[in-house]
């Protein structure tokens, strides 16, 4: 067994002989990353401000970097990706980047020379702090200080609940380390047990390798287990596997039997979320089995909700959370679900929990989320996706059947008013990199993608259309981060769209020519499309116009496929 060394202490000295972490087919040991600690802890402390953010698709990189910034000072923020809009969020909050970032953030390097004799003092855990963020499961995401204290203490619960487990084994993972589950399980607790960090396994093919070789822990999400492909050789893992840890969202009860049957372990799920840090866990070892708090966490049931206080909340008073939950024996309990899943529509009580429960009893769907859509008047919606695939091929009145037919289902026990009145019908739901389906990317589903258009002309060799670009459409996201401006590639697209709408058109997309986009369009705008077809010449042209001017216009040539 290796020897546990406190977190505070880790980087203070080298310890010749302890593996640290694996990178692509090198073994690194302590040594060797505390050169790359002393590395980042030297730049930080010469880079101005206290908050930076970090982001690293490598996860040793990521765990050399934390503790410089740490032991330099630095409060560290996480986002859970460096997608365009992640990084435009933090940035008015931070000093600066590290990390996978585009350049335009210049990310700070690591300082090329360091004496690996220079000395680090023990890390303050009731002063230095981590910045993390809710997934946005249940709105918008927002930021959470976590004092490392509060981390240290949930490691050594985590290790007083599973520690016997883990011993002597390696410690693969799916989730990503720039989520707090991701963070414990697969940076700091493998740090300080003295376990190989490994790298980030995307693929079930190369878990059903790694997993086999040597005894193995793997920590994953409900999104990745509930995906797990029956062809492949799962009996290769010869009993290697120690243990398989769920996290980040509820584990449902047929996923978790199939791990059991495909893994030969049943999957150990733990509960929290990033305000309260780590609160209980249960072993699928039967079906809907009970939860038993960790180690230190104390809980009570109040007004039919669960409360907690643990040292991995900052503070000794309780936290009432929104889990609905029964009390089993003193000793453990049962969740029953979101309180604020419990909404209000048309002044009548509906429970999300509930009708998804309901649509997922229907033979015709594999998994559904329901949400509200907020506008002038609050609409129920559900975003399903069938046990049959190839939506994608389905037209409108597939669509509208397979509504009527979830309808019906639900009227039995839901009138119209508690019903969903808007439906989606997906092959796969949003999961973003953390494993989580955000009420975000649930309400863009229902956006609309195309403006809502009204047609002057249409005859065999002229159309015009004009529409209003509605704030909400989907094309407004992203491209232009400080303002919301309407790109021209999508003006391209709907201009052939509605081309194709309106002529007969060879399928083949050949070149554009005299292209220009002149004046930017905006929400609100009131566009007039003109459309033009040259048969001899197989040419569209199209010009957009509105009382701004022209804002685009030019040429495309088809051809045959």
């Amino acid at each position: 067994m290796a020897e546990w060394i406190a977190l505070d202490r880790l980087a203070l000295a080298p310890r010749p002989g302890r593996i640290v972490g694996i990178a692509g087919d090198t073994v690194v040991d302590h040594p060797q990353f505390r050169v790359q600690v002393l590395r980042w802890q030297q730049a930080f402390a010469r880079a101005p401000g206290t908050d930076w953010a970090l982001y690293f698709d490598d996860t040793l990189t990521f765990a050399a970097a934390l503790l410089g910034a740490w032991h330099a000072g630095k409060r560290v923020f996480l986002g859970g990706d460096n997608l365009p809009a992640t990084l435009e969020g933090l940035s008015p909050r931070v000093a600066g980047f590290a990390g996978d970032v585009p350049a335009r953030y210049a990310p700070l390097q690591p300082d090329a020379e360091v004496d690996p004799a220079r000395v680090l003092q023990p890390l303050d855990e009731a002063l230095l702090e981590l910045v993390v963020f809710t997934s946005g499961s249940t709105g918008a995401p927002s930021a959470i200080v976590k004092r490392m204290r509060q981390l240290t203490r949930e490691v050594d619960a985590l290790q007083a609940a599973f520690g016997e487990q883990l011993d002597g084994a390696q410690v693969q993972g799916t989730v990503s380390h720039q989520h707090i589950y991701g963070l414990l399980f697969r940076v700091l607790w493998p740090l300080v047990a003295g376990r190989a960090i490994q790298p980030r396994r995307f693929f079930h093919e190369d878990l059903v390798s790694a997993l086999g070789g040597q005894p193995s822990v793997l920590v994953a999400t409900p999104a990745h287990l509930k995906r797990l492909p029956e062809q492949l050789d799962w009996s290769s893992l010869g009993g290697q596997l120690r243990a398989v840890f769920s996290s980040g969202g509820p584990l449902p009860t047929e996923a978790a039997l199939q791990v059991r049957a495909l893994m030969g372990v049943a999957p150990t799920e733990v509960f929290g979320s990033s305000e309260t840090g780590g609160i209980a866990w249960r072993r699928w070892s039967a079906e809907q089995p009970q939860w038993h708090p960790l180690p230190g966490v104390a809980w009570r049931i109040d007004a039919g909700c669960l409360a907690v206080r643990s040292p991995h909340l900052d503070g000794d008073d309780w936290w009432l959370t929104q889990d609905r939950a029964v009390a089993d024996d003193g000793h453990s309990f049962r969740l029953l679900g979101r309180a604020d899943r419990i909404v209000k529509i048309e002044e009548r009580r509906v429970s999300l929990d509930g009708l998804e429960q309901l649509l997922r009893a229907h033979p015709a769907v594999q998994d559904v989320r329901v949400l509200v859509l907020q506008g002038a008047r609050e609409q129920l919606a559900a975003v399903v996706v069938p046990q049959a695939a190839g939506t994608a091929q389905w037209d409108d009145a597939a669509r509208r059947r397979q509504a009527q037919q979830l309808g019906a289902h639900l009227a039995r026990s839901h009138d119209a008013v508690t019903r969903p009145r808007r439906w989606r019908f997906i092959d796969e739901l949003p999961f973003n990199a953390q494993g989580k389906v955000t009420a975000a990317a649930l309400a863009a589903l229902f956006r609309p993608v195309m403006p809502t258009a009204e047609w002057q002309q249409r005859d065999a060799t002229t159309a015009a259309l004009q529409f209003v670009l509605d704030p909400d459409l989907v094309a407004f996201d992203g491209h232009f981060p400080q303002a919301k401006i309407l790109p021209g590639v999508v003006q391209l697209d709907w201009a052939i769209h509605y081309g194709r709408s309106a002529f007969t058109m060879p399928p083949r997309f050949l070149r554009m020519d005299v292209v220009k986009f002149q004046h930017v369009a905006r929400p609100g705008d009131c566009l007039q499309l003109s459309l033009g077809w040259d048969a001899a010449k197989s040419a569209m042209s199209f010009r957009y116009v509105s009382d701004h001017g022209v804002h685009a216009s030019g040429r495309v040539v088809f051809g045959d496929a």
